[in-house]
């Protein structure tokens, strides 16, 4: 097994590379296998999504909720009065991939990620029973989040059955947060969006949830909130590197010094051609640099991942990907300058 890194600032000991979630496929075994051994020192619950509605990052964590429940309609995901067959059937693929996991990770001491939708991205995923965004009606977003905040904890304390060993990270998939920061989610009709959300209410719910586990926060849009997420007490944040700007460098170099991970997504989630492993974390080190931060500090800061889930890759290339991750983050440890 590769060590983990042990942070000075932080005593949670953090792999050097991992995934963001999503696998090709429909093969639950198949994807443990590669996820485990592409990240001996870091993997995760690999999400399937192309088994159809359930497995999609939505259903699954809508199968997580208590007393709360949903179902498909043509429009997307829509609260149930109880559980039906789509929620079972989200149950039931959660429950093969943990089964399938539980296999790969026997013995495995070190960190274990998994992933859940976020409250703010499943509030303007899921619908009303009229057909309008949760994120239209405050007190069905308090619901939601009290309801996601319980299931969560019931699931990660299953997966701390299944890997007794392992220090579990919990992932929430944001990516819908800023849309929804700015007031850019569209309603039902799609002529008008939904008013912004006040930024101490999002602040708050992800907080809430935050507080419990050792969390990371992922959004592969532009604009990741980094001040607003750390604020919530996210340890780690994980984005597309490619899509940083100049305006996110000063929250960068906060956010490294204020201890928080980074979770870069520097290798394209889509088949693509590959650079050397070097090459693929150049930006990084210019990044740090540019910061004037100490290129000794970047094993210890940096996790490497693809840039977004790789749902939409080929199964070559998504095998590809991890093990390019995994060399890219050996490179930054070995030649941080």
């Amino acid at each position: 097994m590769t060590d983990p890194v042990k942070s000075e600032t932080n005593e949670f000991a953090w792999g050097p590379a991992t995934g963001v979630g999503s696998m090709p496929g429909g093969d639950a075994r198949e994807a443990a296998n590669t996820v485990t051994g592409s990240f001996e020192g870091f993997p995760h619950l690999p999400e399937l999504p192309a088994r159809g509605p359930g497995s999609d990052m939505i259903g699954r964590t809508l199968g997580l909720l208590v007393e709360m429940y949903a179902h498909v309609e043509p429009s997307g995901w829509r609260i149930s009065d109880r559980p039906g067959r789509d929620t079972r059937r989200a149950r039931s693929w959660l429950g093969e991939d943990l089964d399938a996991l539980e296999e790969f990770t026997q013995g495995y001491e070190g960190p274990l990620k998994v992933q859940a939708v976020g409250p703010w991205t499943l509030a303007a995923a899921l619908e009303l029973r009229g057909g309008e965004s949760v994120l239209a009606d405050p007190g069905a977003c308090r619901d939601l989040a009290a309801s996601l905040a319980e299931g969560l904890r019931a699931h990660l304390a299953e997966v701390r059955r299944r890997a007794p060993g392992a220090q579990v990270v919990l992932q929430l998939d944001e990516p819908s947060l800023t849309a929804v920061l700015r007031g850019h989610v569209r309603t039902a009709s799609g002529y008008r969006t939904h008013r912004a959300v006040d930024r101490q209410i999002v602040e708050g719910a992800l907080r809430e949830l935050i507080a419990e586990e050792q969390t990371v926060v992922h959004s592969c849009a532009p604009d990741v909130p980094f001040a607003l997420l750390r604020r919530a007490g996210a340890a780690a944040i994980s984005f597309d590197f490619q899509l940083l700007t100049e305006r996110d460098e000063e929250l960068i170099g906060e956010a490294v010094e204020g201890g928080t991970k980074l979770f870069a997504g520097v290798v394209p989630s889509t088949d693509a051609a590959l650079s050397d492993p070097a090459g693929s974390v150049m930006g990084v080190r210019t990044l740090w640099r540019r910061l004037g931060l100490n290129p000794g500090t970047l094993a210890e800061s940096v996790v490497i991942t693809p840039s977004c889930g790789l749902a939409g890759a080929s199964p070559a290339y998504a095998r590809a990907a991890l093990a390019h991750c995994a060399r890219a983050a050996r490179s930054l440890a070995d030649n941080p300058e």
